[in-house]
């Protein structure tokens, strides 16, 4: 077994990166202290140091730990054809709906520089970015996506049709009268996806 795996499943380890969400999302950065995310993961607050190195680096662990498999499928084969794209927005909102405060968190950093960690969720993004346009540029390659799609326009659609929804969930749900429960979610996700892959699709596919 190796050591990242150990540490993914290591149960105080794992504890401990719940509670740091929780606590996180729940309060400013400032206010947060090692010893309330120790106590609500019923660990020693040594863990703390032992794992992460400090509340820093607990911080941006979180973050890692939330944003890493969103990040992951850009290596991975879900985005091998633009159908794919229905799941990304599928994996996303079941990502966020268990999280509904980390976008918000996420924009207060990069928008209002609340907190730290500015610049590792901008390395986070930039990862994603690079990843996200050698895949777009392999489905040109293959023909499944137009050539004149611009990589950078691509991912800003995508962010916006995936952050909006859990930025303003509270908001649309308000106004439509009803929870955005599963069924709405997966409903979003698909006609996302299908949004995406008519406007990716060459034009002789359109």
């Amino acid at each position: 077994m190796n050591i990242a795996h150990q540490q993914s499943s290591d149960p105080v380890r794992t504890r401990l990166l719940k509670a740091a969400l929780e606590c996180f999302l729940a309060d400013e950065y400032h206010k947060v202290t090692t010893r309330l995310i120790a106590e609500k993961a019923d660990a020693n607050i040594s863990m703390i140091r032992y794992y992460f190195g400090s509340k820093e680096g607990l911080y941006e662990e979180m973050i890692r730990d939330t944003l890493g498999p969103l990040l992951d499928v850009l290596d991975g084969p879900m985005l091998s054809s633009a159908e794919g794209l229905s799941s990304f927005f599928r994996l996303y909102y079941d990502t966020m709906t268990t999280r509904p405060e980390f976008p918000k968190l996420i924009l207060k950093v990069l928008a209002l520089n609340q907190g730290p960690g500015r610049r590792f969720i901008q390395q986070l993004l930039e990862r994603g970015r690079t990843r996200g346009a050698r895949k777009v540029a392999d489905l040109k390659t293959q023909g499944q996506i137009a050539p004149s799609i611009d990589p950078d326009i691509l991912r800003m659609a995508f962010v916006s049709l995936a952050m909006t929804p859990m930025l303003l969930k509270d908001i649309f749900e308000e106004q439509m009268g009803h929870a955005m429960d599963d069924a709405f979610i997966e409903d979003l996700a698909s006609f996302n996806g299908q949004l995406f892959t008519a406007g990716l699709a060459p034009a002789a596919h359109r």
